[in-house]
Order: C-alpha cells, then sequence, then structure tokens
C-alpha cells in the first residue's frame, strides 16, 4: 500500500486511461514529474474536468495519445502551449466536452451505472462532435429530450492529498472530486504530503473528509508534490507558471524548462 513514487506508478502503463484534477484540486506533480522522467506513450488522460499544467507537460513530452477535457487551460495566460501544438500538429485526439458532462460520466461510474442523464448539453455544438452522447425521449414524459453521457470508467486514477494513514485511508478534505474520480476508477495512485499518525477514519474531525483505503491501492509520500501548483497549505507559484508558459510556447523552450525541472538530477 505504502510505496516509493515510483512503484506507484508503475500501475500507469502505456495506454491507460489516466483520471486527473483540476490544477487546483490535488495535482501529483512529483507522480508527474517520475512519469516524464520513466517515458510511456499511448497515454488517454481524462480530465475531471479539466486541467492545465500536469495535461500540457505530458502532452508536451509526446505521451498523450487523447486527452478528454472542458479545456487545458492556464486561466489568464491562456491555453496550455503544448496542448495547442499537439492540436495544430494533428497529434492529439480530443474529446471535447464540458464540465458538467465529465462529471456525469463520472458519476455514472461511480454508481455502477452505464449512463448518466443530463439536460444543459441539447442545442449545443458539441453533440455534433460527440456521436457517443446521445439524446433520447423522456420514457416518462413525452416531448421531453434528454442527453445520454455514457459512463467514464478510467484504468488508474492520479492525485496528490495532504495526508494517509498506514492503513491506506487518505485525507481529502472537501476536495470532494477526487472521491468521485477513486470511486469510478478500477485503481488509485495517491501522493501525500505526509503520513497520519493513527486511525484517519476513527478520527470525529478528519473521517468526514476521508477516503477509505478500499478505494486506494498505493500511496507514495511526496512532500509538496503538487507544486508549482497550489495544496491546502500554499497557493499556485505564479511567477513559475508564467515561466512556463513562456517558455512552452516553443519546442527549444519546452526542452529547457524540462531540463531545468524535470530531467536533471536536482530537478523539483
Amino acid at each position: 500500500m505504502i510505496s516509493t513514487i515510483e512503484e506507484a506508478i508503475s500501475l500507469i502503463g502505456d495506454g491507460t486511461l489516466l483520471a486527473v484534477p483540476p490544477d487546483y484540486a490535488g495535482v501529483s506533480m512529483a507522480a508527474t514529474r517520475a512519469l516524464i522522467r520513466r517515458g510511456g506513450k499511448g497515454l488517454r488522460l481524462v480530465a475531471l474536468p479539466q486541467s492545465g499544467l500536469q495535461a500540457d507537460l505530458l502532452i508536451g513530452v509526446g505521451m498523450v495519445a487523447e486527452i478528454e477535457t472542458a479545456a487545458v487551460t492556464f486561466g489568464e495566460a491562456g491555453t496550455g502551449p503544448r496542448f495547442a501544438a499537439a492540436l495544430r500538429a494533428g497529434t492529439l485526439r480530443v474529446k471535447d466536452a464540458t464540465c458538467p458532462a465529465i462529471h456525469a460520466g463520472f458519476q455514472a461510474a461511480e454508481k455502477g451505472a452505464p449512463f448518466s442523464v443530463m439536460r444543459g448539453l441539447i442545442g449545443s455544438d458539441l453533440i455534433k462532435v460527440r456521436p457517443d452522447w446521445r439524446i433520447i425521449d423522456n420514457p416518462f414524459q413525452s416531448d421531453d429530450p434528454v442527453a445520454l453521457i455514457p459512463a467514464i470508467r478510467p484504468d488508474v486514477a492520479l492525485f496528490h492529498a495532504p495526508m494517509a494513514d498506514r492503513a491506506g485511508n487518505v485525507w481529502i478534505g472537501r476536495r470532494r472530486e477526487l472521491v468521485t474520480m477513486a470511486h469510478a476508477s478500477r485503481r488509485t495512485i495517491a501522493t501525500v504530503d505526509r503520513l497520519f499518525d493513527g486511525d484517519l477514519l476513527a478520527d470525529e474531525t478528519l473521517a468526514a473528509g476521508t477516503l477509505p483505503a478500499l478505494y486506494v491501492e498505493r500511496i507514495a509520500l511526496a512532500p509538496g508534490g503538487t507544486w508549482p501548483l497550489a495544496s491546502d497549505k500554499a497557493p499556485t507559484d505564479a511567477a513559475h507558471i508564467a515561466d512556463y508558459v513562456k517558455l512552452a510556447r516553443t519546442e527549444a523552450g519546452f526542452a529547457q524548462y524540462l531540463d531545468r525541472h524535470i530531467l536533471t538530477p536536482q530537478a523539483a
């Protein structure tokens, strides 16, 4: 259960359907850097519901064949530069989606259902590019169309949390999307800042924010493992992100970033 990061990411092989959270909800950048150093190909990312630095890096190094997401974005800094470059080059398949639709797909898998039902997509141009989303008549009421979103069942969910105990329970606090990810996925890997001395589920204060070990296969200790993205103790390193976006606009700049922050032995 408790392992090194390298042992934990051994569950993520070529072609894995990998679920990742948004930049503000516990992204395991420590595991992402380890994945890049290890190498691989053909990953299929699904972001709940969007991604930024994590997806852009993995796409930039050529590890991603497909992504389902509402966006790969750095907010005011714009679209992920390596994501945009891959789109222009035609090397990345994108399953365009909306935030509610991706949540609906995960929630269907979480419940063991084949699909979820939505209304907000009806009339959207997205229906034209997502043949797997279906419009049907409400069987309980006439003249009432609804959209069906198929369940999203990732092979592996990967995220970072503040702490875990030695029994494998992981405290995620208020980030309930991480619970949905773990419930929907076949396996879950969590990196954590620290190990809790005791049983998280036995603590009346912490139990409500704890993901039980039943849903977690591997835990790796990685203090500060979300950096340069936000954690429960620190905001996003805005200067670092701005530097990344500037460098990653070109292949040479992206290579410089990789060498400086990921590939060299002293990289964070």
